[in-house]
Formats: C-alpha cells, sequence, structure tokens
C-alpha cells in the first residue's frame, strides 16, 4: 500500500485516521518511508525491494521542509522508519536537528564510498552541477570554471535560479570549503552583477531561457539536461542544439557534485527493516535503476550504466570534496549569498 501526500500542517480526524496503516508492531514485515523524491520513476524502486524482501512500504511524500517539520512535531511517536531526499543540505538540517540515528553496516560502508556517507546518513546517486551556455552568444572556453561566471566580460548574460534554492547553496558550500568565505563572496557579487534578469525558475526554466537568447549562460544539475536530451518533444531537441555544455573546473578541483541520500529515523520502530532498505539502495540492480530511471549517477563505483544521454555527457573529474564538510558550510553560504544580494 502506498500513502499518498497528507496535509502537512495540522491533523484533523481523516489525517489520524490515513496514518493507521503506518502504526503497526516492530515486528511486522513494513518499512514507513518519508519520501521528498519525487520521481515517478522510484516506484519500480519499492516495488522490487517488496518482491525481494517481503517488507512493505508505507510511504508519505511532501516537500523536504515540510517532512522535517512534521517528524519534530511527532518526536518519538512519529512511525517513521527512514527519511530519504534530494541534496546533502537538506540531509544536513535533518541531521543537525537529531532526527536520524547512527547506523553500522559492512554492506554500506563496503559499496559507498567514504566521501559519500556520512555517520548517519548515505547517498545513493549524485548529480553534477554543470555550466550551460548559448553556442552562438557565449563560447565555451570562456566559461571553464564557476569563477568565470562573475567576470566582467559576461555582464548581462547570467541567467540563474534563487540562491537560497539548496542546489546553488550547496554549489556555495563546496566553494566556501575550498576558496574561503571572502573569496566566494566577491564570487557571488560578480556573478549578481552579470545577472541578464532577477533570479526566477528552476534549472530547466534556466537552460531554456539560454537557449532561447534571453542570456547567455547558466549553471544546471545534469540530470535536467538528460531529461531534455532524452525527450522526443521538438522543443526540447531545438534548445539541447542551441546550447553546449562544459564540464567546470576540470583542470583543478573538478566539477561540483550533490547527492540524493537517505537516513534511519531516531525513533524508527522498524530499524532492521530500513538499514535493509538502505543495503538495498546499494545494490547494483537499485543504483544501475537511479541511473536509468532517473539520469543520475551511481555511487558504487563498479555498477556500469546504460542510458544514453549520461554516456553522451561524457566522463568527467568530480570535486572529492567529503559530502559532510558540503553540508555543514550551507548556512555559511546563505548568508554570503544575502549578503551578495542573491535571492
Amino acid at each position: 500500500m502506498t500513502l499518498r501526500p497528507l496535509a502537512l500542517r495540522r491533523f484533523t480526524l481523516l489525517g489520524l485516521l490515513a496514518l493507521m496503516p503506518l502504526l503497526g508492531t516492530a515486528q511486522e514485515k513494513v518499512l514507513n518511508l518519508y519520501s521528498a523524491r519525487h520521481y515517478q520513476t522510484d516506484e519500480a524502486l519499492y516495488t522490487n525491494f517488496t518482491k525481494a524482501t517481503g517488507i512493505r512500504i508505507n510511504r508519505i511524500e511532501g516537500k523536504e521542509d515540510e517532512l522535517v517539520e512534521r517528524l519534530r512535531n511527532e518526536g518519538a511517536a512519529s512511525p517513521a522508519d527512514l527519511l530519504i531526499t534530494v541534496d546533502a543540505s537538506r540531509l544536513e538540517v535533518a541531521d543537525a536537528l537529531g532526527l536520524f540515528q547512527p547506523v553500522k553496516s559492512k554492506v554500506l560502508e563496503e559499496r559507498i564510498p567514504a566521501a559519500l556517507r556520512t555517520p548517519t546518513w548515505f547517498s545513493f546517486s549524485t548529480r553534477a552541477r554543470v555550466i550551460v551556455h548559448h553556442k552562438a552568444t557565449v563560447k565555451g572556453e570562456l566559461v571553464q570554471n564557476y569563477g568565470d561566471l562573475a567576470l566582467p566580460a559576461l555582464k548581462g548574460q547570467v541567467c540563474m535560479r534563487s540562491g537560497s534554492h539548496p542546489y546553488n547553496l550547496s554549489l556555495g558550500a563546496s566553494l566556501i570549503a575550498h576558496e574561503g568565505e571572502s573569496r566566494t563572496e566577491a564570487w557571488a557579487r560578480g556573478l549578481v552583477a552579470n545577472f541578464a534578469r532577477p533570479p526566477k525558475g528552476g534549472d530547466t526554466d534556466q537552460i531554456k531561457a539560454v537557449a532561447a537568447g534571453e542570456c547567455g549562460v547558466t549553471i544546471s544539475n545534469t540530470y535536467y539536461l538528460a531529461r531534455m536530451m532524452r525527450s522526443n518533444k521538438p522543443d526540447d531537441q531545438a534548445a539541447i542544439k542551441a546550447i553546449g555544455i562544459v564540464w567546470p573546473n576540470q583542470s583543478g578541483r573538478g566539477a561540483h557534485i550533490n547527492v540524493s541520500g537517505a537516513g534511519v529515523l531516531k525513533h524508527a520502530p522498524h530499524r532492521e527493516a530500513a538499514i535493509r532498505f538502505l543495503e538495498y539502495l546499494a545494490s547494483d540492480a537499485a543504483q544501475a535503476y537511479f541511473a536509468e530511471g532517473n539520469n543520475e549517477w551511481p555511487v558504487v563505483a563498479s555498477v556500469r550504466t546504460t542510458n544514453p544521454a549520461l554516456a553522451a555527457l561524457g566522463a568527467f573529474k568530480a570535486d572529492p570534496l567529503a559530502i559532510g564538510t558540503l553540508s555543514k558550510n550551507t548556512p555559511v553560504a546563505q548568508k554570503v549569498f544575502d549578503r551578495a544580494g542573491w535571492r
């Protein structure tokens, strides 16, 4: 049985009744999952886990902040076993609030690189933040590094989504780790000075704005590009033909990557089932599915994929920064971007 999103404010009688299937004993073969991954393609992950283990998944979906607030309100009475979401900064928020518990698993330690896990949560897929430019107006050689987007030569050419969005905050956190706070703020101020318009929309909107010539360059997560590359829509195909894609900082630290991850919750009534699900997400089958189903890279190095869009994007050097370090810098990145006027 799959539970769909419930109102995340005040419980009504109807809401309490809807929660009843989640309330059971620790001996039941059930897993209660709170998920902020809104990908229809993930359905196969849940179905295959149940087929393999006999563990039934009850799922509640919602926005990240709402799910975290819900968990705080539920406290020790929470029926939730596991929180799965995207972006290290969101996982760090939950961790800082004490919502996760430590997990020791030989399977997870052997399969997930140390830089992509913490004692309390684990990454299961990665995506990179790449530079997208209009082929006719901004040459690729001018935007080889994230820092190049702040150069005066690109004044009036940059489109970006909000600086408060976790994808950009994570990029800022990585810059702080490598460059320091003051240099990151200088970069952010230069970036803002180059805006073609105030930040709006998501990554796909930025890609389309560049393709349409509204601006010359942006930054996007790779899976948005891969989704458009695999699309049969003429507009998407026309946009892909108009843009160039640059893997940033390849002569230095490498491209910034972020993650989708999960952690076992502090009061999980079905702890062993939750750990088993984490181990399943690190399996070859689930790892390949992240790539084929949602255009993400597996975290398990031995897993090979056949996704044509990922293959077309090519090999790249990834920033090896530990994901735990990245997530802890996110609050500082928010302050830096606020001071720079990137909102």
